[in-house]
């Protein structure tokens, strides 16, 4: 399971303007997904995983301010465990195997679908109401149209027409803008 990028940003944002059990919610959630992090990355060295979970979590609490609250939250999670699991492996004069840092590429892969994700949130914030509200419920979430009136409120017709117009103009400014 892909942690909540949303859910665990608001917590650290919540948590840099001063709501304390936010900022402790945020630090029990993450200790799963860095353990789940060097576990797959040091798989004989279990002990040693929940040593580089402790640090991580020491090392986020004490650059939090460094957090820019207007990116992604958890590449920057990310970044700091891939530090702290180069330096176990400087420790013990080792050069790190690369497909333990490979998580370079998925978190760079990760950040990209953040950002594709608020291009397509802010394309849709764009449009009407009734459009945005229909396309992320049939094209986003995949709902069934007698699902997206459920959801919407919108009759049968109307989720069908606002999908396809709202489709239709977002077509015509790739056009425009291409």
């Amino acid at each position: 399971m892909r942690p909540d990028e949303e859910l665990l940003r608001t917590l650290m944002i919540n948590g840099l303007e001063g709501d304390s059990p936010s900022y402790e919610a945020l630090l029990r959630a993450l200790a799963p997904v860095l353990r789940a992090y060097f576990g797959r990355r040091l798989a004989s060295a279990a002990q040693d995983a929940d040593d580089l979970v402790q640090e991580s979590l020491l090392a986020i609490h004490t650059r939090r301010s460094t957090y820019d609250r207007e990116r992604p939250f958890l590449p920057w999670v990310y970044a700091i465990a891939r530090y702290k699991l180069v330096d176990y492996f400087r420790r013990r004069g080792a050069a790190a195997p690369a497909e333990a840092l490979d998580e370079r590429h998925a978190a760079a892969g990760f950040e990209e679908a953040v950002a594709a994700r608020m291009d397509v949130a802010r394309l849709l914030d764009s449009l009407p109401a009734k459009q945005r509200a229909a396309i992320e419920a049939m094209k986003l979430r995949g709902e069934s149209v007698a699902d997206a009136t459920l959801s919407t409120g919108l009759s049968a017709a109307h989720v069908k027409v606002s999908v396809h117009r709202g489709l239709k103009s977002l077509a015509a400014r790739f056009r425009k803008d291409g």
